[in-house]
């Protein structure tokens, strides 16, 4: 019997991982990861009820429930890393490391590693092709979260179960009714990570303060309005900037001059490219093209949408560059090009977008 570790958080799909494995006999050890920012104004951190509704289900199947306290090596890296891309005008993904570094990082360090294998309430699945593990889709596009795990390496997602991500969602919701878990009719999170339903601009501001500075019209050079720092805007950004007549589209950034650079329109060519690079790519289990010198038929993401969309991937040398078959809107530099074969089935890698 497999020994296997349960990452509960009290929202409703962990809990039917709970279930689905009870059922199937097994009895996994769960364990909840806590992090959080008691105290704040910008934040509705809902600790105290994941941490009941998990008790509860630990009760129901007769499970043992630890917390496992990783909030300082979340600021230390997760924050850390955020805060150092936001810095230099980036746009951080903080799901994506928050995956790498501490659910599948430090956990594992510290309690994973005990276990044969770890299962998470993720929409995603394993497949096993040439006698390797690698990251497949889930059979709902619309949770699919294979994008928030593009940063894990081999040996985490080797170890890695994912029981729900055969189900629709809706499935899973029905699941978790007819079993009568408490978590069954809770509404999915929004926030970041562990994080609950964040103000994200209220962190940044409380990290990074504000300085006031120019919003520019890119192709007439007009100052159109003012904004209260460049680094609570992100490349293809429509709402929230404040200026009437829209839609507007955040171009670039200047971080040196504080100035917000943004463009007029639906149909502006200046929030569209085709083309985007990755100069420090990062391969989940295997390169499965390192015997070919020609274009690669691929399916990528650039942002967590439902949509896979078709490229073409070229190798130059140490990079990758992508080829879009269609207009990409808001190329952001700094978040990740999600790279999957051409059925998008499944996920290779990924890499931080250097430029459009």
């Amino acid at each position: 019997m497999k020994n296997i570790v349960v990452l509960l958080s009290g929202g409703v799909d962990s809990s039917v991982v709970v279930h689905l494995l009870c059922e199937q006999g097994y009895k996994p050890s769960l364990f909840y990861i806590k992090i959080g920012m008691d105290g704040t104004d910008f934040m509705d951190c809902p600790a105290e009820e994941d941490m009941e509704i998990a008790s509860v289900i630990a009760r129901k199947y007769g499970l043992s429930l630890e917390v496992v306290d990783l909030n300082r090596e979340y600021w230390d890296s997760v924050v850390a890393y955020a805060l150092d891309k936001i810095k230099k005008g980036l746009t951080p993904n903080s799901d994506v490391m928050c995956n790498k570094l501490i659910k599948f990082g430090c956990f594992e360090q510290r309690v994973g590693k005990f276990f044969d294998y770890t299962a998470t309430g993720h929409y995603a699945t394993t497949v096993i092709k040439d006698d390797r593990v690698w990251l497949g889709t889930a059979i709902d596009p619309v949770k699919d979260q294979t994008d928030f795990l593009a940063q894990i390496d081999y040996l985490q997602v080797s170890k890695l179960m994912f029981p729900i991500g055969r189900l629709m969602k809706s499935e899973v919701r029905a699941m978790a009714l007819k079993a009568g878990l408490p978590s069954a009719k809770r509404k999915d999170s929004q926030g970041i990570c562990f994080l609950g339903n964040i103000n994200y601009n209220g962190l940044v501001r409380r990290l990074l303060g504000e300085r006031e500075g120019p919003v520019i019209e890119l192709e007439t050079g007009k100052k159109i309005g003012t904004h209260h720092g460049y680094w609570f805007h992100t490349v293809g950004q429509r709402k929230g900037l404040g200026l009437g007549g829209g839609p507007w589209f955040v171009i670039k950034k200047d971080i040196y001059q504080n100035i917000i650079y943004v463009s007029h329109g639906y149909d502006s060519e200046k929030q569209y490219g085709h083309t985007f690079r990755m100069p420090d790519f990062h391969f989940i289990t295997d390169n499965p093209w390192q015997d070919t010198d020609k274009e690669i038929d691929i399916t990528f993401k650039i942002r967590h949408t439902p949509e896979f969309t078709n490229g073409k991937l070229f190798c130059e040398g140490s990079s990758y560059r992508v080829e879009s078959e269609n207009k990409l809107q808001g190329i952001a530099p700094g978040q990740f090009g999600v790279i999957y074969d051409k059925d998008a089935k499944i996920c290779i890698g990924s890499g931080e977008i250097y430029s459009s």
